[in-house]
Order: C-alpha cells, then sequence, then structure tokens
C-alpha cells in the first residue's frame, strides 16, 4: 500500500521528564494496558517481535508487531500484521523543559474500525492517538523514573546491544599497556 497523506497520522506530545527516562518507558512495552485505553495486553514474543490484545472500539483484536529500527534516546519503528495500523514511528526530541514525543502511523483505510454508533474511523484513530500519548505522559509525570531498561539498537531485525563508552575502564586491564 502506498503511504500517503490521507493514510498517515502524526501527533507530538511534551512530556516534562528527561529524554532519557522517556525513551526508556516507552519500551517498557508491558506497561502500555498502564496508559493506553483499551490496550489489554503486549507481550515480547521475541527480539524485537510483539503480541498486542486490544479492545478497539468494543470489537476485541489480535495483532504482531515487529521493530525494524532502534536507535536509543532518538527513535523506535515498527511494522504490524493484521492491523489497521500498518506500520509507525516513534521520536525523541530533547526540548527545553524535558522531552517532545513524536509518534507517525500509517493505516490502511479500509481495516479501521469505525466509531460505536458511526463516525468517521480515522477521526476515531486521531482521537486515540492523542488519548495514548496524553496518557504516557501522564503515566511519566506522576512515575518519575524508568522501571527497567530497553535500551539497544535494532537495524533491520537485527538487535546490537549498547556499546560501553570509550572512556569506561576495564578493570582486568589496569596497569596494562594498551594493545
Amino acid at each position: 500500500m502506498s503511504h500517503t497523506l490521507e493514510n498517515a497520522i502524526e501527533k507530538s506530545i511534551d512530556i516534562h521528564a528527561p529524554l532519557h527516562t522517556v525513551y526508556e518507558e516507552w519500551t517498557q512495552f508491558e506497561n502500555y494496558p498502564r496508559f493506553m485505553e483499551g490496550v489489554r495486553e503486549v507481550q515480547q514474543v521475541g527480539e524485537g517481535r510483539l503480541h498486542w490484545r486490544a479492545i478497539v472500539e468494543g470489537v476485541e483484536r489480535e495483532w504482531d508487531s515487529a521493530i525494524v529500527e532502534q536507535t536509543p534516546d532518538t527513535r523506535i519503528a515498527w511494522k504490524s500484521t493484521n492491523s489497521a495500523v500498518e506500520d509507525g514511528m516513534v521520536s525523541f526530541t530533547t526540548i527545553y523543559e524535558g522531552t517532545r514525543v513524536t509518534l507517525q502511523i500509517t493505516f490502511d483505510p479500509t481495516a479501521l474500525v469505525g466509531p460505536i454508533g458511526g463516525g468517521d474511523p480515522r477521526a476515531a484513530l486521531s482521537r486515540r492517538v492523542d488519548a495514548y500519548l496524553q496518557g504516557f505522559k501522564e503515566f511519566i509525570e506522576a512515575e518519575g523514573i524508568e522501571s527497567g531498561s530497553g535500551r539497544g539498537e535494532v537495524r533491520t531485525r537485527q538487535v546490537v546491544p549498547e556499546r560501553a563508552s570509550d572512556d569506561q575502564i576495564d578493570p582486568s586491564r589496569v596497569g596494562q599497556t594498551p594493545s
């Protein structure tokens, strides 16, 4: 499917917390039901693969997603299967008093579930994205600390663990000549 502006939603929210904390919390997928209304469960089923279960407009849905790019403290991109939301990306930017989170998604308009009682399915999805970001902001600002570690990079579905910085000293090599 071609990605056109009609099939995309982009939303941002500013969070009063350090970028690292915001990024770390976003990578704690099992916490999503705590701030994403309707999301019942997110399970990590392998390296960079997630299984979702949610109630969408009154209907229980399940789908899978795979992280295709992950750069710590910068961005996460994914592709989904069996979902109206086909792919997306979340990016993290330091701003004066915290972090700006920008969520971009593309969707299949023929697979969107409209709101109960009728209405525009795209508008309903846009409102849901707003609510997810607002819920995440409230969750982070109330918690204030990260609950786990989701660091590492993913490039074309291959996880690359975060490298130690060059300025860290290996205690077993103290007093040895560098090789």
